[in-house]
């Protein structure tokens, strides 16, 4: 009897590691199952925003919908904050298998990332109050307060367009958004899809208005750690399905619409070959 419950005893053990060992591999977050790490801001409404433990916005839908194409249900993504500055480390480093964040595909990051895409072409514009129509592009912003993030490129290329304008910087974009509705500044710049995202926001709706004349081009590409050509491919290849189906459409619609925007020129893209 005692070495039949020795048998026991070891046959239980064998089975509660095994089962265990299997645990490990459930494809939770942090795993290296069946999950997919998927860089996004958490900051931006209309492209990518954290609201509790839910993620919406353009970037995150187009995620979704590449993630899916790649066998990946919604439930096995691991969504993680992408700052600007900490992108290409992300990437890397391993920390993210993918990053689809306002990325705007520049020949200097192509030498560190491989980029799908461009999925959307974005421009940057000016965002002003709704009754405002003294405003219509960068040439009229002679004397006027406007209002970017400290050490923003995109508010220093209008100061140095636009000699008399009155450049204010604040810490986050929902300042000057703040400081626009009230008066404090007479317009925002930066990507024309973050300024709709604001725009299209319950408390701001009707009150604020994309000017709609873009003064550059921004091309958004979905962010792969660099030489991952056959990842690149397939990322390519839902990103042309999305526009084919029309669901590319619907997410712009979704996300964008609500703040009367309209993709300027050159959308829906056609993805250039992976590098």
């Amino acid at each position: 009897m005692k070495s039949t419950r020795i048998g026991l005893a070891a046959a239980a053990a064998v089975l509660a590691l095994t089962a265990s060992a299997c645990g490990s591999d459930d494809g939770g977050e942090g795993s290296g199952g069946d999950g997919i790490k998927i860089g996004i801001k958490f900051d931006q409404p209309g492209l990518g925003l954290k609201k509790g433990s839910d993620y919406a916005g353009m970037d995150v839908d187009v995620a979704k919908y590449v993630a899916k194409q790649l066998g990946h249900d919604e439930g096995d993504i691991q969504w993680v904050q992408a700052p600007s500055a900490q992108r290409e480390n992300l990437l890397s480093t391993g920390q993210v298998d993918m990053i689809v964040a306002t990325y705007s595909i520049t020949d200097e990051r192509k030498t560190k990332v491989s980029f799908a895409g461009p999925y959307f072409v974005a421009g940057q514009d000016l965002l002003v109050r709704a009754d405002d129509s003294s405003i219509t592009g960068p040439d009229s912003l002679d004397g006027k307060k406007l209002c970017s993030v400290t050490g923003s490129t995109s508010a220093q290329k209008v100061k140095d367009e636009v000699a008399g304008v009155n450049l204010r910087e604040f810490g986050t974009y929902s300042e000057c958004v703040t400081a626009l509705v009230s008066g404090g500044v007479d317009a925002l710049t930066t990507d024309d899809t973050i300024l709709a995202g604001y725009a299209a926001q319950d408390q701001y709706k009707g009150k604020l208005k994309v000017v709609g004349q873009p003064f550059s081009q921004e091309n958004y590409g979905i962010g792969l750690k660099k030489g991952d050509t056959a990842t690149c491919q397939k990322v390519t290849d839902a990103i042309t399905k999305m526009v084919t189906d029309g669901d590319w459409q619907t997410i712009v619609d979704a996300n964008l619409g609500p703040a009367g925007y309209k993709p300027p020129a050159g959308n829906p893209p056609t993805p250039d070959a992976c590098s």
